[in-house]
């Protein structure tokens, strides 16, 4: 019992200089770091009601993202702007980039910060292979996307005019001149400083006025669930490319050798997990089609003599299915050029030499069972005569053979044929 209570004793001081105390107000500290996707969204939401549950003064957002899904950004805007708790999101490390739907993300913070050295913008929607959205279409999508930033910067009274002009012509712009034209409300070198700098603002919180007293908060740091760090990683257009070629890869190894059984289970998860990615990220049905026509070429082109045609054809395929597999319509991520290009290399040789392989090995002649007796040379152990079977030994067994020529004890003879249990064999001078 004493050893119970020194444990529990050290415990609670251990717990007790980690954690806040009753008293001291604290905020909660996420971190986004990569593309804005549903697991994301999943993540500030979560984090906004646990901030509100926990009694957190507010909840800090450290961003850095390239952008993301339009429908992700969304859902986080609408959490961040109903939010029960200021919500503040702050741009960093240096070097760090709020771009496309992070921008929209930071404007609707109830407090927009950035580091020194950060930049935010460049909203404007694009295409398949990030060309301009043309046509009727094009022009729906850019007044959609400017109408809600202006929404979003009259909401938090910031400066509509550049928000606009951020989705209209990809305006990007350093944390000096977000704060000069009133982009931001902060630049802070760290996250105590921003917390001292935001002390004493007045945000609406919910439709109502809320005076911030950050400046002595204790910061605790919320993690994503497993779940949504599963998720997050599937959401990486690199890590979905990768996952689909190892799953096509190991189940073609594992028909083209039946029986090796890793190479199929390793094949079919991979597949599996590509698959259940292609619910997070927008996939373009003809890119993921071109793709497997690619792949299906270069299988033929391992059987069918084609001079290179299907190889070529399979290889233009993939490269361009690969291309197109995200619909960059709906979101600014794509797959790696680079990866592209040596994915197409490494399948074909993969995939051209294990069909190499296995076709060779088909068509090199049976060493093994009665199909490979034929040919073998033996040793005539009783006489052969015409219409009178004798004996051979071959392979270590016995056989009663016959011939058409007579052939005495001890000579060498050929097997040229097999009749149920019987040989057919062949005198050797």
């Amino acid at each position: 019992m004493v050893a119970l209570a020194i444990v529990a004793a050290v415990a609670a001081r251990a717990l007790g200089a980690s954690a806040p105390s009753a008293n001291t107000p604290h905020v909660d500290l996420i971190s986004i770091d990569g593309s804005i996707n549903p697991a994301v969204a999943s993540y500030v939401e979560d984090s906004i009601n646990y901030a509100a549950a926990s009694g957190a003064a507010a909840l800090v957002i450290e961003l850095d993202t390239p952008g993301g899904l339009l429908t992700s950004a969304e859902k986080i805007v609408e959490a961040i702007l109903g939010a029960p708790v200021p919500v503040l999101v702050y741009v960093s490390p240096s070097g760090a980039s709020a771009a496309s739907a992070g921008t929209f993300i930071t404007e609707a913070a109830s407090v927009a910060a950035m580091a020194p050295g950060t930049t935010i913008g460049a909203a404007h929607p694009v295409e398949e292979g990030g060309e301009e959205v043309k046509g009727v279409m094009g022009e729906k999508l850019e007044n959609f996307a400017a109408s809600w930033a202006r929404t979003i910067a009259e909401q938090r009274g910031r400066n509509q005019d550049w928000m606009e002009e951020a989705v209209r012509h990809s305006a990007s712009i350093g944390e000096s001149d977000a704060l000069a034209k009133h982009v931001i409300d902060i630049v802070a070198p760290d996250l105590r400083n921003l917390l001292r700098q935001a002390s004493g603002r007045t945000v609406k919180v919910n439709g109502r006025e809320v005076t911030l007293q950050l400046a002595h908060a204790a910061v605790r740091r919320v993690a994503m669930s497993f779940g949504q760090r599963v998720l997050n990683t599937l959401s990486d257009p690199n890590i979905v490319y990768l996952l689909l070629m190892a799953g096509i890869v190991g189940l073609y190894f594992e028909f083209a050798h039946p029986g090796v059984v890793f190479p199929g289970v390793a094949g079919a998860i991979c597949l599996l997990l590509a698959l259940a990615s292609f619910e997070v990220l927008p996939i373009n049905l003809a890119g993921l089609l071109l793709i497997f026509l690619g792949i299906g070429l270069l299988v033929a082109e391992a059987w069918v003599t084609s001079y290179g045609i299907l190889g070529v054809g399979g290889v233009i395929s993939f490269v361009l299915g690969s291309l197109f597999l995200i619909d960059t319509s709906k979101t600014n991520l794509e797959v790696n050029r680079g990866m592209i290009a040596g994915a197409a290399v490494a399948l074909s040789a993969i995939i051209i030499g294990l069909g190499y392989v296995v076709a060779r090995e088909r068509r090199r002649r049976a060493v093994t069972g009665p199909e490979g007796l034929i040919g073998a040379v033996g040793e005539v152990r009783e006489a052969i005569a015409p219409g009178t079977p004798g004996k051979v030994f071959v392979h270590g067994e016995i056989w009663r053979a016959s011939s058409l020529d007579p052939i005495a004890p001890g000579a060498r003879a050929q097997i040229t044929a097999i009749h149920g249990l019987e040989l057919e064999v062949r005198r050797l001078s």
